[in-house]
């Protein structure tokens, strides 16, 4: 069987749902889930300091980027003791993963015989659906793929079809970081729109944008999603008071109406993967809550209140 070392949580939790998680030898520090992965030994760590405010990170994360750095990087010696024959890693932002250049110099220095590296690319649904595929095919059990990802379209067209059918269609800001105001793009706006929403900012399959204070207050959405990435619940309201001091804030129909809203982007949106299935649940529970009681509020998602 294969020796599999992942470096991103979604790839991660791709290999366990096709039922490899007993070939996992290592992990990345941010893979942590499911729980029972938690003892691998991780091969990656920060390369930069990441506490702080919103602000001080994007502030040194920009500092290493124009320096030519990497914000991850890969503990050469751990990963050369595992000896992996798969090595799985992603590049959506350089804050998220390890690169493939930086995966693929660590996995030749790391050992004679480099292991093979799958890079995933999924930008859409459908994308992460085809990773998904692509690791059945690499793993040799290409039909367990297709069900897997029979049984997450299954799930999904429910919500689609339970959304489709309801009257109010509600304008929704996601928000991926807080200071600066980064709006959310690749899989996120497709799954506003199939959880019964209209997405103001950002594009299906396109990077997440750069948003400015004005065009976010301009445009005065019905619910404003908060989920940064990288951080949890608790840590997103942490950051709020970068954006409630904005001018201007109190006038926003969302927050008058009290529909602003925190999630674990670190868990659910941030993480191409099988639970990309809860994310739009949650989004589905958000938008409509009358019509959707899927269980995680409080747990993936709960209402901003100042």
């Amino acid at each position: 069987m294969p020796r599999i070392v992942s470096l991103v949580p979604g790839a991660t939790e791709i290999v366990c749902a096709l039922g490899f998680e007993a070939d996992l030898v290592g992990r990345s520090h941010s893979c942590d889930y499911p729980p029972s992965i938690q003892h691998l030994p991780a091969v990656t760590e920060p390369a930069l300091d990441l506490t702080g405010s919103s602000r001080e990170i994007d502030q040194r994360l920009q500092t290493v980027l124009r320096d030519g750095g990497s914000v991850w990087q890969v503990r050469d010696a751990a990963l050369a003791e595992l000896k992996p024959d798969i090595l799985l890693t992603q590049f959506m932002c350089a804050l998220g993963t390890v690169s493939p250049d930086e995966a693929r110099r660590a996995a030749g220095d790391s050992q004679t015989a480099a292991p093979e590296l799958i890079s995933l690319t999924g930008k859409t649904t459908e994308g992460i659906a085809a990773d998904i595929q692509r690791v059945a095919e690499k793993l040799r059990i290409p039909e367990r793929g297709d069900r897997l990802i029979a049984e997450l379209r299954q799930r999904m067209n429910r919500v689609v079809e339970q959304a489709d059918a309801l009257p109010e269609k509600p304008t929704v800001a996601l928000v991926e970081w807080i200071d600066p105001l980064v709006a959310a793009g690749n899989w996120l706006p497709e799954l506003v729109e199939m959880a019964g929403g209209v997405p103001l900012f950002g594009a299906a399959g396109q990077p997440s944008p750069w948003l400015e204070w004005d065009e976010l207050w301009a445009s005065d959405p019905d619910r404003i999603i908060i989920l940064p990435c990288g951080f949890d619940i608790q840590r997103a309201g942490a950051e709020m008071p970068a954006l409630a001091r904005q001018p201007g804030w109190t006038t926003l129909r969302a927050v008058r109406d009290g529909h602003i809203y925190l999630t674990d982007g670190s868990q659910f949106f941030n993480r191409p993967g099988p639970r990309l299935v809860e994310s739009l649940e949650i989004l589905a529970e958000i938008l409509h809550p009358d019509a959707f009681h899927l269980g995680h509020e409080g747990t993936g998602w709960t209402r901003y209140r100042e």
